[in-house]
């Protein structure tokens, strides 16, 4: 057996109920919902009771899926299965920096409220969207995208995936090309371009509030969405990332090729959905991939790396 990575479930993989059975059956996982709860009350029924809609909002959204993701990780940790690696999706970055250690829990969460808070900010001042792009390689997206004012390639996520984001009145304009140009965009339900020069307030603001947050080299390795390389132990540098992240592209299948050269070849995607799983698996099907979005899934995994 090589080595196991932990990969962390991304904005757009929430839905109603997740985590609930976590919280019910593993006492690793409950303690971290019970801390968000203390933290940010409401936090709970948003997983298990919330809507569609309600966990839409950024607000919600990133709150909760820090506290699903970091919850099903540490109860595959209680079971004892070891990562020696993470990487998180956009907004999983955050809880996998937290499972590693740079920040403690509460911190993590704490942060991630405010991450969350000035994301939606920045979206709601500027009228965006995004649209993943399928059936075109990655340098066809660039072109399109350059062909339009304020559009931006923002996910990199394999080779025939792109997402990306922009003004929604450009972004229409886009997506009729990428149909010309035998490709299909699929809008996504966020509320605004993120990964685009439209977070730059936001990333201004995370980059002032993390002046004042503790950042520790992380006891286990974690690849940074920005550049795809694992985080640096300096805490200006690596305060810089999480600061740049909310603006840059993610590069995912870069991502995942570093890991893969650098070892790893068992991937568990930790949270809700199996977007990550779909994903790695498109960009080499070499690994082995597993998910763990609800208890059964735990069990699964931990028989076959126990």
């Amino acid at each position: 057996m090589g080595k196991i990575a932990f990969v962390f479930a991304g904005q757009g993989s929430q839905y109603p109920g997740m985590g609930k059975d976590f919280y019910e059956t593993y006492p690793a996982a409950a303690e971290i919902f019970d801390l968000a709860e203390r933290i940010r009350p409401g936090t709970l029924q948003q997983c298990f009771a919330g809507t569609k809609e309600e966990l839409a909002v950024t607000e919600n959204t990133q709150p909760c899926l820090f506290a699903v993701d970091l919850a099903v990780a540490e109860a595959l940790a209680m079971k004892g299965i070891r990562a020696q690696g993470v990487a998180g999706f956009s907004l999983g970055e955050i809880p996998a920096l937290t499972f590693a250690g740079a920040f403690d829990k509460e911190t993590g969460f704490a942060f991630v409220i405010k991450r969350a808070q000035e994301m939606n900010r920045a979206a709601e001042a500027h009228d965006g969207c995004m649209a993943a792009v399928l059936k075109l390689e990655p340098r066809t997206v660039e072109a399109l995208c350059a062909e339009h004012k304020n559009v931006w390639p923002v996910n990199y996520n394999s080779p025939q995936q792109t997402v990306a984001a922009g003004d929604r009145e450009s972004m229409t304009a886009f997506v009729q090309r990428v149909k010309e140009a035998k490709g299909l965009a699929m809008p996504l339900n966020v509320s605004g371009a993120f990964h685009s020069p439209h977070m730059s307030g936001a990333s201004a603001a995370i980059e002032k509030a993390l002046t004042e947050i503790a950042y520790q080299e992380p006891r286990i390795t974690v690849y940074a969405n920005v550049n795809a390389m694992p985080y640096p132990a300096d805490d200006a540098e690596g305060k810089a990332l999480i600061a740049a992240q909310v603006k840059s592209p993610v590069m995912w299948q870069k991502t995942i090729e570093n890991m893969i050269e650098d070892g790893f070849d068992i991937f568990v995607e930790v949270g809700p959905g199996k977007t990550l799983s779909g994903l790695i698996k498109k960009i080499t099907p070499e690994v082995t991939v597993y998910n763990a979005e609800n208890a059964a899934d735990a069990e699964i995994v931990a028989a076959a790396l126990l």
